[in-house]
């Protein structure tokens, strides 16, 4: 599909076809799935297993006209003028204190401990990754200036350059195993269980990450709905109706509410963790420039106005 045939549907109340891309999440599932719809957008989502290798393309080549992206990889994109707009609507979000791992075989390791050490994650400015080192630094007093971290990715953006304490694996290395065979200290693996050697970095992660969402305005948020700018600046219709799909679409998930719904929406509701989001990848010279979050929802409020509440 040409990436510009939505240029062609230009006039407003003419239907519009995006390429788009949304992973399988709980908020998602109703509009992928068709349950909920619209005669004035359809979307054409890429068949991908996960979406996190298609925010590369997405902010280098532009390859898709909506979709869902990583929130530090979004700031990013703002400071070097990546035409995308950010919608007030997240499609993940989760706690992070449980991502981060090390090997007891090597014996014990606490969070203050970390300074001096070699610390593993798939991409320096990976999303989770910025999320770990803020509450480490915030809670824990690590310096993530005093950690040499280990990477296996480049940067989503290819303007941007790492600091002098990124170092990247040698080719073929994996980073799980790289943590059990003790090349590394720590890592930051995600979604796994604590198995075999491996052990909770933070022990009483879930008590943390409920104390962490109260004081901050909710779990982490991870990624987030965006639109191609000349949509937005073409064809309003058409973004407004976008987010009332992904407002209905989440509806129709069964999540908790308030600070612990990891989906929330508006601008109101996703304040207080895009700052934060913002504040760390600052702090961590993943950009140079700290805009408001005003500033990176401007567009978006105003052409949603109320909605974008």
């Amino acid at each position: 599909m040409d990436l510009f045939a939505h240029r062609a549907n230009d006039l407003p109340g003419v239907g519009m076809r995006l390429r788009s891309l949304l992973g399988d999440h709980p908020g998602t599932k109703a509009l992928k799935a068709g349950g909920v719809s619209s005669p004035l957008v359809t979307f054409d989502f890429a068949d991908v297993k996960a979406v996190f290798p298609e925010f590369k393309p997405m902010m280098r080549e532009l390859k898709y006209d909506f979709g869902e992206i990583a929130l530090n990889t979004y700031l990013q994109g703002f400071e070097y003028g990546k035409p995308y707009v950010l919608l007030p609507a997240t499609t993940l979000g989760r706690s992070q204190h449980h991502t981060i791992f090390y090997n007891a075989q090597r014996g014990t390791l606490t969070p203050r401990e970390l300074n001096g050490k070699r610390v593993g994650v798939r991409a320096y400015t990976q999303t989770t990754g910025v999320w770990m080192r803020g509450i480490l630094a915030d809670d824990y007093g690590v310096d993530h200036r005093r950690i040499t971290w280990v990477t296996f990715e480049d940067p989503h953006l290819a303007e941007y350059k790492e600091p002098a304490n990124v170092q990247r694996a040698p080719a073929g290395k994996v980073l799980k195993q790289m943590l059990l065979d003790g090349e590394i200290d720590a890592a930051v693996l995600g979604d796994v269980a604590a198995e075999g050697p491996l052990r909770y970095l933070i022990p009483d992660h879930e008590a943390a990450a409920q104390r962490w969402a109260r004081a901050h305005g909710g779990v982490p948020i991870n990624h987030m709905a965006a639109i191609r700018r000349s949509i937005a600046e073409s064809r309003p219709d058409v973004v407004r109706e976008v987010y009332r799909l992904l407002v209905e679409s989440r509806a129709a998930a069964s999540l908790p509410k308030g600070l612990d719904d990891p989906l929330r929406f508006g601008v109101n509701a996703t304040r207080a963790s895009v700052e934060r989001m913002i504040a760390y990848s600052f702090d961590q010279r993943l950009i140079t420039r700290r805009p408001s979050v005003d500033d990176v929802y401007a567009e978006a409020v105003r052409i949603l106005g109320p909605a974008a509440d």
